[in-house]
């Protein structure tokens, strides 16, 4: 919880006046990660994205590494802020949303 706390301090702060995007915080794990060769970014949060549903579909919508992630026969564990959740959950400016493959155990 540091780590976040202290990406979240980092902003700009709207007392000064100053405007700031409305951003999610989107981490990759697994096979996911390998897949789109990244861990994190940095999305700002576009107006018609309100659930996990319609961040995935803007994301398989800018970058066809997505098809792959989020194909029919893959399955996608999402969590928010650190909770795991359907894809009807809604979405918040400065949420962190994690996608990463089903664990198996053994």
């Amino acid at each position: 919880q540091p780590e976040r706390e202290a990406w979240r301090q980092k902003r700009p702060l709207p007392a000064l006046g100053i405007s700031i995007e409305s951003m999610l915080r989107i981490q990759y794990f697994a096979s996911i990660r390998e897949t789109l060769g990244r861990s994190e970014e940095e999305l700002e949060l576009p107006a018609q994205v309100g659930s996990v549903q319609n961040l995935i579909d803007h994301l398989l919508s800018i970058n066809p590494s997505f098809q792959r992630v989020f194909s029919a026969h893959n399955k996608v564990l999402v969590a928010v802020n650190q909770t795991v959740v359907d894809l009807d959950h809604p979405l918040s400016e400065n949420d962190e949303v994690a996608f990463f493959p089903p664990m198996t155990g053994g």
